[in-house]
């Protein structure tokens, strides 16, 4: 059974950096692609990025691109999202969530993490 478990979100100030976790307790094909949406109040959630287990290529979305870079570690069934120079328009919940094939449509991933609060102060 797939879950994902979301870790490291928190208040940062405009310029910094922090690191989201997220651990996938029942890795398999069904989640070769995992990534990072997120929402802000009163908008849609979207894209952030996405890497492919399999192939090790990622995918960005273009106002984070140059800022965040994401990772995976498979010893640990783990994808990191390492953001830099922060900015107070990133300000949001961030899910991780996974499905077999790539997309940047959060309707047709399959797995959710439960969310963790990003917020940039400026």
């Amino acid at each position: 059974q797939v879950q994902l478990v979301e870790s490291g979100g928190g208040l940062v100030q405009a310029g910094g950096s922090l690191r989201l976790s997220c651990a996938n307790s029942g890795r398999t094909l069904s989640t070769d692609y995992m990534g990072w949406f997120r929402q802000a109040p009163g908008l849609e959630r979207e894209f952030v990025a996405v890497v492919s287990w399999s192939t090790g290529r990622t995918y960005y979305a273009d106002s984070v691109k140059g800022r965040f870079t994401i990772s995976r570690d498979g010893a640990k069934n783990t994808v990191y999202l390492q953001m830099n120079s922060l900015k107070p328009e990133d300000t949001a919940v961030y899910y991780c969530a996974a499905r077999r094939f790539y997309s940047s449509r959060p309707d047709e991933y399959d797995y959710w993490g439960q969310g963790t609060q990003v917020t940039v102060s400026s």
